[in-house]
């Protein structure tokens, strides 16, 4: 699998630009609304994020430092313990998130939801019994299209008689009819992407729901998986005729209720950013927030 460590280099040493390439997030943007892929993607517009998204973030790190421990540590008290240094390594990277809270009884608050946010994954399985290959593995594929495909799964599960299971830690509750279509487009991706990696179809697909202390499991199937990655190239072959004009348009739906950028949206009566052209370097890399829903 390819990782941070093994990315192709120039010849000079540096990091070559990688190739654009369809991440599950930037999928599922262009499926909502073709201009919201274009803020986030082509524009890279800045997003402030939400209490709700960076307590993803530190939730997600707190579980990966989690499984680095010994099995027998892997304990409520323990998880509680990496809390504050998570939360305080974050604020040193991204400054500007202590802002979200201008009162300590408001961060007190916050890291409070969080850690009931951690206790309910110990509701959900017990990390002592368990012993990942992996945990937050960006996984890269091309597929006989042409497609490149990218993303990170938030843990793999590889059983002794080789079975696999993909993992995602959803800090959200169990989501209704739309939520969930979208959730499992995120795990066919992965399913997907580690089956033609690895020739093995992953034999369960597992999405944990901290919040409400929801489990919600899927088998795919070879031809399930055939048919979606025909549906990923047609996603991107739209994605790349777009690219092409600038001609990303809106899609009007109740989900712009939670969009950041309703202001510069024709739909709403904004007017977007002269079009930059197709961006350069990848226009389907995640970021953590991306990752933390």
């Amino acid at each position: 699998m390819t990782d941070t460590a093994t990315l192709p280099t120039s010849e000079a040493g540096t990091p070559a630009p990688r190739r654009p390439a369809l991440s599950p997030s930037r999928a599922g943007d262009f499926k909502q609304c073709p201009l919201l892929y274009r803020f986030r993607a082509v524009d890279r517009l800045p997003e402030t994020p939400t209490p709700a998204q960076v307590r993803g973030i530190v939730v997600h790190a707190v579980l990966e430092e989690l499984f680095g421990l010994p099995a027998a540590e892997r304990v409520p008290d323990r998880a509680h313990a990496l809390l504050s240094p998570v939360w305080q390594r974050l604020r040193e990277e991204r400054p500007e998130l202590a802002e979200l809270f201008t009162e300590d009884d408001a961060l007190a608050s916050w890291l409070e939801s969080a850690t009931r946010l951690i206790d309910g994954y110990f509701t959900l399985e017990d990390p002592r019994r368990l012993d990942p290959e992996a945990r937050e593995l960006l996984v890269e594929t091309e597929l006989a299209s042409g497609v490149l495909l990218r993303g990170y799964i938030d843990r793999l599960d590889v059983a002794p008689t080789g079975e696999i299971r993909v993992v995602d830690y959803k800090t959200g509750t169990a989501p209704r009819e739309i939520g969930e279509a979208k959730a499992l487009f995120q795990m066919k991706f992965y399913a997907l992407v580690v089956w033609r990696l690895r020739g093995t179809v992953p034999r369960q697909l597992r999405l944990m729901y901290l919040a409400d202390r929801q489990s919600l499991t899927y088998t795919p199937d070879e031809a399930e998986l055939t048919r979606f990655e025909r549906t990923l190239d047609a996603v991107w072959q739209a994605i790349l005729r777009a690219g092409k004009t600038g001609d990303f348009r809106p899609n009007k739906s109740r989900l712009c209720d939670w969009c950041a950028h309703q202001a510069r949206c024709p739909a709403f009566g904004g007017t977007p950013p002269e079009y930059p052209g197709w961006p350069e370097p990848d226009p389907g890399e995640e970021t953590p927030l991306d990752r933390a829903d």
